[in-house]
């Protein structure tokens, strides 16, 4: 059936095929989907030669100032993530953690793990309260939840490795923007907001350096973080020392002992960020290149994509009932062998080449019945929660060198505490580890091994920065935050560039679903699925949810001519891209 358009020129759902189901009516074919999210500030833009997208202009703004000054992506993706630390506290972080992607200009691929790290005092039973009992105050909302944050570690390492310029050229845009202050964007507003009325309630640092004197800043208002600004100082003249040791590491040391954390300065000193090979799928001619355990984004992802090479989903046609009806299968199958088997892979072995090989694909999709949804039994596996909040960004040079990073806090604005005197917010990244060992139930608690807490080992992520290639060429960088979502709206996103074709701004506001194997449901953007297709995927045994925005997946993609192109995601209120 030919394919339609949305509004403001979102690729949309073409209408059913016929041999899935009659509720599925030829009428439906014309019924315009609406789009998931209005078309806001964000915008797309083109450059021959350096973009930057990220979820605040003002750190987008940092990258590109340091290509136009000489540096690579490398540097760019330092600059945009130091700068996130001050113009996006929401996720932007250097008191948490996350990954990098990058592919050199010869197509050439690696990857950097900086993912937060269990102290040496931590304990697969750390999460239970005195009776035994688990405890998700303990687990989520404590001192005990902060993980040794990764950043800074993540981010010397790859400059050590690919970076061309001087660090304190690096960090000091983020200093400058701390120091000096500045103009507080619409989106971060109405986030503070929210905020200094409920997360930070219960931290006086926190109320004191992102508000004036308890009342939040309103768009437009310049605000300055003067205890951040000193400690980017401290970073940007002693590397990766000015927080891992010295004052910087005193004040979160001495912030755990107040508050009953865990972390010292042993672990902050004995931290180590880590260079691993990437996960490459190969999908209808195109490389897929994302990150390895301990992000499970990369493998699922993969996972996901050879099942459905079987497929001709562009002729199902986007979004329609057979679409999400085979997506979805992909999904749930990849999200039952991640809660399985994978962890942080220092500490246990997962089977990799099995779960990412076309032959287990094949297998599974004889699983896959054509007209019927799949249960999803408790007693196979149960899903526990994961925060939506995480930001990501993309960074193309004019080499043609690219780097995708995700990262995060865990929650919004993590802890919610800032560290007394230093200024950066804590992380509650311990929550990602499962909460206590042996108990899988139906509330969403996992007991499985492979994911316990334990002293050094990472807490698997569902992060998937993301780079498509196709014969030696750039094709696009993308990811997304969303917790458990990520996987599945850079899966999305990825299938609308390689077979809907979607020009990239369409790929990234077209509307996104998820499944996770349990909860047994499908959630939807509001409109992203027709009510026709809602209802044909109702009689194949779904259960079906609309919700809210899911991801701000901030890409780049690269056409025919070389053009850089940037596609902020406009459910994003800050986002923008910076080029030249």
């Amino acid at each position: 059936m030919p394919t339609r358009k949305l509004a403001l020129s979102l690729a949309t759902a073409a209408g059913g095929v016929p041999l899935l189901l009659a509720l599925w009516a030829p009428a439906a074919s014309a019924r315009l989907v609406q789009p998931a999210v209005a078309i806001g500030a964000a915008r797309t833009v083109a450059a021959p030669t350096y973009m930057v997208v990220s979820a605040s202009a003002i750190a987008s703004a940092a990258g590109r100032d340091v290509m136009a000054a000489g540096g690579n992506a490398i540097d760019a993706a330092i600059a945009t993530g130091m700068a996130l630390a001050v113009t996006y506290p929401t996720a932007g972080n250097i008191g948490g953690g996350g990954f990098m992607v990058i592919r050199m200009p010869d197509g050439r691929a690696t990857t950097i793990d900086f993912r937060e790290m269990a102290p040496k005092a931590a304990k697969p039973e750390m999460f239970t309260d005195s009776t035994g009992a688990y405890s998700s105050r303990i687990h989520h909302n404590s001192l005990m939840s902060v993980g040794v944050p990764g950043t800074v570690a993540g981010f010397a390492l790859a400059h050590s490795k690919y970076g061309k310029v001087k660090w304190n050229t690096l960090v000091e845009p983020a200093v400058r923007l701390a120091a000096d202050g500045f103009d507080v964007p619409k989106g971060l507003a109405a986030s503070l907001g929210g905020a200094i009325n409920g997360k930070f309630k219960n931290f006086p640092a926190s109320v004191a350096a992102y508000s004036k004197s308890g009342t939040a800043y309103a768009m437009g208002e310049r605000m300055k973080l003067p205890d951040l600004a000193r400690t980017l100082e401290r970073i940007r003249d002693n590397g990766k020392d000015g927080f891992y040791r010295g004052e910087t590491a005193r004040l979160l040391a001495q912030e755990m002992k107040r508050g009953g954390g865990l972390i010292t300065e042993d672990d902050l000193a004995n931290y180590v960020a880590k260079e691993r090979a990437p996960v490459t799928a190969r999908y209808r001619g195109y490389e897929v290149i994302s990150m390895a355990p301990p992000s499970s984004g990369g493998v699922a992802m993969t996972e996901m994509l050879n099942i459905l090479e079987g497929y001709d989903l562009a002729k199902a046609g986007h979004n329609s009932p057979q679409y999400v009806h085979l997506v979805v299968e992909s999904m749930r199958r990849a999200f039952l062998d991640r809660a399985r088997h994978l962890g942080d892979p220092d500490f246990s072995k997962a089977p990799l080449d099995r779960l990412m090989s076309k032959d287990y694909a094949a297998q599974l999709r004889k699983d896959i019945l054509p007209d019927r949804a799949t249960p999803s039994a408790p007693s196979q596996i149960v899903q526990q929660h994961e925060s939506d909040e995480t930001t990501h960004y993309s960074v193309v040079d004019a080499s043609g060198m690219a780097v995708s990073v995700t990262y995060t806090l865990e929650a919004g604005y993590g802890l919610g505490a800032v560290v007394p005197g230093a200024g950066f917010l804590l992380n509650n990244e311990m929550g990602d580890f499962n909460g206590k060992p042996g108990v899988t139930d139906s509330t969403g608690l996992i007991g499985t091994d492979a994911n316990l807490a334990r002293p050094g080992k990472r807490m698997l992520s569902s992060m998937t920065p993301t780079i498509v290639a196709k014969d030696g060429k750039l094709v696009a960088v993308v990811g997304s935050p969303g917790g458990r979502t990520i996987i599945n709206t850079v899966l999305q996103v990825v299938l609308n560039i390689i077979d809907f074709k979607m020009p990239v701004q369409d790929a990234v506001n077209a509307p996104r679903f998820h499944h996770q194997w349990l909860p047994d449901v499908i959630s939807f953007e509001r409109n992203g699925i027709a009510p026709t297709a809602v209802t044909a995927l109702e009689a194949m045994g779904y259960r079906l949810r609309a919700g809210g925005n899911q991801g701000t997946a901030h890409s780049i993609m690269v056409d025919a001519t070389g053009v850089r192109i940037g596609a902020p995601d406009a459910r994003d209120a800050d986002a923008g891209a910076a080029h030249n």
